[in-house]
């Protein structure tokens, strides 16, 4: 039994998997708020275009 909890604790796979699953979450949260800040700017910018024709 104490071979088995060795081994578990020493495998590391899962936390790499974890670790990527971090990475992709807040690689999502930077573009969320990429394309939210830039949507008001483009948004601003056919109202303005919109107002002119």
């Amino acid at each position: 039994m104490s071979r088995f909890v060795t081994k578990f604790l020493k495998n590391e796979s899962g936390a790499t998997a974890i670790e990527y699953g971090l990475i992709a979450a807040l690689i999502a949260v930077v573009i969320i708020g990429a394309v939210t800040g830039a949507g008001g700017a483009v948004n601003d910018t056919f109202t303005t275009v919109a107002g002119a024709l």
